[in-house]
C-alpha cells in the first residue's frame, strides 16, 4: 500500500549552542550570532586545543548521555509544538526515527587502567556500545510503539531518518512519527577529527569557519539536537494541527567514490538534485533557497558549489544558498536535522539565513551565498543537502504550507511570493 496524500511537518524542537529552544536558536540565526568558542571541559582533550559550539545544559542529567539529553529536550519541544497528546493518538502507529550516535568510552578506559575525570556520570552499560540508545530512550519516554529505527550514515544520518520515516508514513506502517538526531562533543569524536586535520582554528573563534570562502580551512564541531513531528495530512487535520511545511521528496544516493573524499565532477550530486526535483514534481526554477551542507573544507565546498550550480543555476537566476555551520558548528550526525529545522523556520518567516565569514567567495560560488547578513526572501520551495563521509548524499525538498482551508497557513496565501 502506497498512500499519495502529503506528508507534513507539524512540530519542531531545536537546541544548539545558539539557544536552548527553537525560537531562541532561530532568533540568533536571524541576527547572525556565532556560538563558536574554545573547547573546554572534555576529559582527555586539553582545554583550548580546538574550537567548538557546545551547549551548556542548565541541569545536566548524569544518568544519560549528553546527546540523549539534548535529544530529549528537543523531542519534548517538538511534541509540545505539535500539540501531541500521546493519550489521544494511537501509539501503536506512532513511529520513532532517531539518528545513531557515539557511546560512552569510559568502560574501555577503566578496564585498561587509564584514569578519566568524568566519574560523576552514572553511565548505563548499554550507553557504551549501543548507537541506538537515544532512539530507544525516546520511544520509551513517550510510549511510541510504532516502527523504531536508528541509522548510522555519518553527517547524512539526520536526513536519512527523515527519508526513512516519510517512506514508512507513505506505505502505511504508521500515521505519525518523531524524527530527528543529536550530537555531543565526546573525546573520541574530538580526537578523531583533530587527527584528520579538518578542524578550523582562529584566535577569534567566530572567524574560524568560512563556508564557500577562498580562505576556508575547515569546520568546527557543534552540539545540539533537532526533532520533528511528521505525519500524513489527514492525521494532522484530524488533530487540528498547524502545519509548517510539506515534505515533498527525500532522496539519497551513494557516490561510491571514497570513504572521505568526493568526486570532483559532482555528477552524483547533480543527479541527486535532479531526482529529488522530479520526485517532488518541482522544476529548477521553483527552488528559492538551498540549505547547503557547507562544511568549509576545501573539497566538500568545491563539489557542493559546483553541483548546486550545475543542477539549478543554469535555469534559475534568483535562488540563494546559505551554509549555517559557521554559526552553530558542524553537528555531524545531527547536522542534517538541525539545518532542516532552520530551513523550515526560514520558510515560515520568509528569511534566508546568512553564510557568516563569506568575505571572499570562491570562484565556484556562482550563486547568491547570502554573505555575512541574512535577508528577507519569501521562498515557497527549498532544498536541504547533506554530503557525508562514506559517500552518503541526501536531499530533502520542502514546500511551504499555504493552504488556509486545511490546517495552518504560514502566512496567508496572498502574502507569498514564490521565488
Amino acid at each position: 500500500m502506497v498512500l499519495t496524500e502529503p506528508i507534513v511537518i507539524t512540530g519542531v524542537g531545536l537546541i544548539t549552542a545558539l539557544g536552548q529552544d527553537r525560537e531562541s536558536v532561530w532568533d540568533a540565526v536571524r541576527r547572525g550570532d556565532c556560538g563558536v568558542r574554545k573547547l573546554t571541559g572534555v576529559p582527555g582533550i586539553p582545554d583550548g586545543l580546538m574550537l567548538a559550539a557546545t551547549v551548556d545544559l542548565p541541569e545536566p542529567n548524569r544518568k544519560i548521555l549528553k546527546v540523549t539529553q539534548l535529544c530529549e529536550i528537543a523531542a519534548a519541544e517538538a511534541m509540545a509544538d505539535a500539540i501531541v497528546d500521546v493519550e489521544q493518538v494511537d501509539r501503536d502507529r506512532f513511529g520513532c526515527w532517531i539518528g545513531a550516535h557515539m557511546g560512552d568510552d569510559r568502560g574501555a578506559l577503566e578496564v585498561q587502567g587509564i584514569p578519566f575525570e568524568d566519574l560523576n556520570m552514572e553511565a548505563n552499560w548499554f550507553d557504551q556500545w549501543l548507537p541506538n540508545t537515544t532512539c530507544a530512550h525516546l520511544a520509551h519516554k513517550f510510549g511510541l510503539q510504532g516502527p523504531g529505527l536508528s541509522h548510522s550514515t555519518a553527517c547524512a544520518s539526520g536526513l536519512i531518518e527523515m527519508l526513512s520515516a516519510t517512506r514508512a508514513l507513505r506505505d502505511g506502517q504508521c500515521d505519525i512519527a518523531l524524527v530527528g538526531s543529536g550530537e555531543s562533543v565526546t573525546r573520541l569524536l574530538a580526537a578523531g577529527f583533530y587527527r584528520m586535520r579538518v578542524l578550523a582554528y582562529d584566535d577569534d573563534p567566530t572567524q574560524a569557519c568560512r563556508p564557500f570562502d577562498q580562505n576556508r580551512h575547515g569546520f568546527v564541531l557543534g552540539e545540539g539536537a533537532a526533532m520533528f513531528i511528521v505525519e500524513r495530512l489527514s492525521h494532522a487535520l484530524r488533530r487540528g494541527a498547524k502545519i509548517y511545511a510539506e515534505v515533498r521528496s527525500c532522496r539519497c544516493l551513494s557516490e561510491a567514490h571514497h570513504i572521505t573524499g568526493l568526486d570532483e565532477n559532482a555528477a552524483t550530486l547533480v543527479r541527486l538534485i535532479h531526482d529529488t526535483l522530479q520526485d517532488a514534481r518541482l522544476t529548477q526554477e521553483d527552488i528559492g533557497y538551498v540549505s547547503a551542507h557547507g562544511t568549509a573544507t576545501e573539497q566538500n565546498d568545491m563539489v557542493e558549489m559546483r553541483g548546486i550550480h550545475r543542477a539549478i543555476g543554469h535555469q534559475n537566476k534568483s535562488y540563494c544558498v546559505s551554509a549555517t555551520k559557521a554559526m552553530h558548528g558542524h553537528l555531524l550526525n545531527a547536522a542534517g536535522c538541525v539545518e532542516l529545522a532552520l530551513t523550515t523556520l526560514a520558510m515560515r518567516d520568509g528569511f534566508a539565513p546568512a553564510t557568516l565569514n563569506l568575505t571572499h567567495p570562491d570562484a565556484e560560488c556562482r550563486f547568491d551565498g547570502v554573505p555575512l547578513v541574512g535577508k528577507t526572501n519569501q521562498f515557497k520551495h527549498s532544498l536541504k543537502l547533506s554530503l557525508a563521509f562514506g559517500g552518503h548524499l541526501v536531499s530533502v525538498a520542502l514546500s511551504r504550507w499555504n493552504d488556509a482551508e486545511s490546517g495552518f497557513a504560514y502566512p496567508a496565501t496572498s502574502a507569498i511570493k514564490a521565488a
